[in-house]
């Protein structure tokens, strides 16, 4: 049936959409409770929603280069801890230098070759300190990004730390004279010198990008909250209204009631 086949009372027609209203008013209210959001759609407030994506969507994007960052600082951390772990290997091979000043010329052809074996440990060991593809201890290179649009960066250099790359050769002379040792010992010292100079380089850079990332952490926070703050609905306002839309829609209901027993009471005269 058509809706222009019943025809309805002035009264009772106001008093419906008085009602549909209400409802209207009621589902909005309903989703502001249940989302937290007095805007939940560009319908609500174009220029809050829209501002408010803005900043989501900026959140976003900070978020994934938090994530790279990082990435780029167990990358840091993996080349530090190879930069350790080779220092003790050339303590210890200071140590065999050491030991060799006051052995037998047999033994100190045996030290030596355990001195060359430390320097195939250094190669492995710098060859081992990689992350994620990139090993600073390789000369490896990373272009950490610390921005939404890579405008702002910092690249991270890394240097040769294997044995040849710290100028460390094969034991001089099989260590047969003290002028042979103290030649290893003076490389052995470059190569600490080096290594030291380097790790104060990567540490310094990992402070940089650990900085930028507590700074993303906080602008992701802001960007949050100002998005939240443009859409978030006041709850005890919403359901001061809701409470003040049950109560209407009581009244229209009573009212679309009375409008209909009045109607019936026309219809009783014929």
């Amino acid at each position: 049936m058509a809706i222009n086949d019943v025809t309805l009372a002035g009264g009772m027609r106001n008093n419906l959409v008085s009602l549909q209203n209400v409802t209207s008013m009621q589902a909005r209210t309903t989703e502001r409770l249940a989302t937290g959001k007095r805007v939940n759609s560009a319908v609500d407030d174009p220029s809050a929603f829209f501002a408010a994506q803005n900043h989501r969507n900026r959140a976003s994007d900070l978020a994934a280069k938090k994530d790279s960052m990082g990435e780029a600082v167990q990358t840091v951390k993996a080349a530090l801890q190879g930069i350790e772990g080779i220092t003790k290997l050339i303590e210890q091979a200071k140590g065999l230098a050491a030991s060799a000043r006051s052995a037998s010329t047999t033994d100190r052809a045996t030290l030596a070759t355990q001195y060359d074996s430390l320097r195939t440990q250094i190669d492995e060991l710098a060859g081992d300190a990689g992350y994620k593809g990139t090993n600073f201890l390789d000369s490896g290179e990373l272009t950490v990004e610390f921005n939404e649009d890579s405008s702002s960066t910092l690249t991270v250099s890394g240097f040769d730390a294997s044995s040849s790359g710290l100028s460390l050769t094969a034991a001089a002379g099989s260590w047969a004279s003290d002028a042979n040792i103290d030649t290893d010992v003076t490389k052995l010292d470059d190569a600490l010198t080096t290594l030291r100079s380097n790790a104060k380089t990567l540490a310094s850079n990992n402070g940089v990008v650990t900085t930028r990332q507590e700074f993303t952490t906080s602008m992701i926070n802001t960007l949050t909250g100002g998005a939240d703050a443009l859409t978030a609905a006041d709850t005890n306002e919403e359901g001061a209204n809701m409470l003040a839309l049950q109560t209407r829609q009581q009244l229209g209901i009573v009212a679309l009631q009375l409008s209909s027993q009045a109607q019936q009471s026309v219809m009783r005269l014929f």
